[in-house]
């Protein structure tokens, strides 16, 4: 199943690679060096690279999430990106773009895409990019963030469906909210032209 709103495909399958993924090598997980920095320059293409591969086999996808991160850069609208590297060697990656509320509300943001090469999924490392990247966005004074995923998994970094902010399109249970302050808002988002992409 594929949702399509105003260009942005949501797929709840796709959404799962992290939480679906059984960690079953634990020497490896803790074995493995994983540092999370902010995008630098030159790193765009092997960002793209990087995405790509990550959902490669992703089924009710349209293989766009590379271009969608091209263009949010191409934009001037990735307020943080992110990498994670293993021995010097970017394997993940995490977009962060703003987005527009139906009520005025500023500082809100939308999570993703959040891309693992498959060879280190299900090691942490999408964890990893979740937590540096929502320290970033509190330490800049946002007032939140959204994301469209598995409630189970983005659950547990403290999201939840807020009655009342939709994206319309999208089962309301993938919708969900962190809020910084407690205070959420009311109304419809609106993702980065970008995401047509």
């Amino acid at each position: 199943m594929v949702i399509t709103n105003v260009g942005l495909k949501f797929t709840p399958v796709a959404t799962l690679r992290y939480a679906a993924k059984p960690s079953v090598n634990l020497f490896r997980r803790s074995s493995l060096n994983i540092e999370v920095i902010n995008e630098k320059p030159g790193d765009d293409a092997r960002i793209h690279q990087v995405t790509e591969q990550a959902f490669l086999s992703t089924p009710h996808t349209d293989h766009t999430e590379q271009f969608i991160v091209d263009s949010l850069r191409r934009a001037g609208a990735l307020t943080i990106s992110q990498v994670a590297k293993v021995d010097g060697e970017i394997i993940g990656h995490v977009a962060i773009s703003p987005i527009t509320l139906s009520g005025g509300e500023t500082g809100w943001f939308g999570i993703g895409p959040i891309s693992v090469l498959p060879e280190f999924q299900g090691l942490g490392i999408g964890s990893k990019l979740m937590q540096s990247s929502l320290a970033a966005l509190e330490k800049m004074g946002a007032s939140g963030c959204v994301v469209l995923g598995d409630p189970a998994y983005y659950g547990r970094y403290g999201f939840k469906v807020v009655d009342g902010l939709i994206f319309p399109g999208v089962p309301a249970e993938y919708f969900q909210a962190l809020s910084f302050s407690g205070e959420f808002p009311n109304g419809e988002v609106s993702y980065h032209e970008a995401f047509s992409a």
